[in-house]
């Protein structure tokens, strides 16, 4: 087993390329371009939604209060008759990207940490760059994709969208191990 704390350096250093690679990915290029659409009449649907005072958090409708209301007829019309929508609602005023930008570090820190500890308790001092790499690799790739998939199970999300950002997992995953496998205690 390695020493966790002598991981620090890797941990910070992946996570602050990854938060540039993945800067340079949503701004630079148009990879996620067409990862949401927009809505038609848009200005129509925003001033509707605006007279119900929507609190910001997620929301679904049609949505049962019960498993009897699910199973009821008036609920099967309201489901076949649409739309069906599951939305976040975000709070008014400017989009400050900056409370964004930091809890995305945060997470590319933990994600990156989590790794690193993965490898610590499987891989001994002085392991086999290969071995920190294949290690490191799987273990950061779960952290940034695999829980991708879930939105798109379960709510539906764009394929293309959960595809593009398993690919974008995968570049992280390849930089955290890079990263890992340059550093890792010999």
């Amino acid at each position: 087993m390695s020493d966790v704390f002598a991981l620090w350096l890797p941990t910070l250093i992946s996570a602050v390329i990854v938060f540039v690679v993945s800067s340079l990915i949503h701004m630079i290029t148009p990879w996620h371009k067409n990862d949401y659409r927009t809505l038609p009449n848009e200005d129509g649907v925003m001033t509707a939604l605006r007279g119900f005072g929507l609190q910001p958090g997620d929301y679904m409708m049609p949505r049962p209060s019960s498993m009897e209301e699910m199973r009821s007829p008036a609920f099967a019309e309201k489901v076949k008759l649409g739309p069906r929508v599951i939305m976040t609602v975000l709070p008014p005023g400017s989009f400050g990207m900056a409370k964004n930008l930091i809890g995305w570090f945060v997470y590319l820190l933990v994600v990156a940490c989590l790794a690193g500890c993965m490898g610590a308790l499987a891989l001994p001092p002085g392991a086999h760059d290969h071995d920190v790499f294949h290690v490191v690799l799987l273990a950061s790739f779960l952290g940034y994709g695999v829980a991708l998939w879930q939105m798109t199970i379960w709510y539906n999300r764009s394929i293309w969208t959960t595809i593009r950002s398993t690919i974008d997992a995968g570049i992280y995953g390849l930089i955290t191990a890079g990263v890992f496998m340059y550093f890792w205690p010999k």
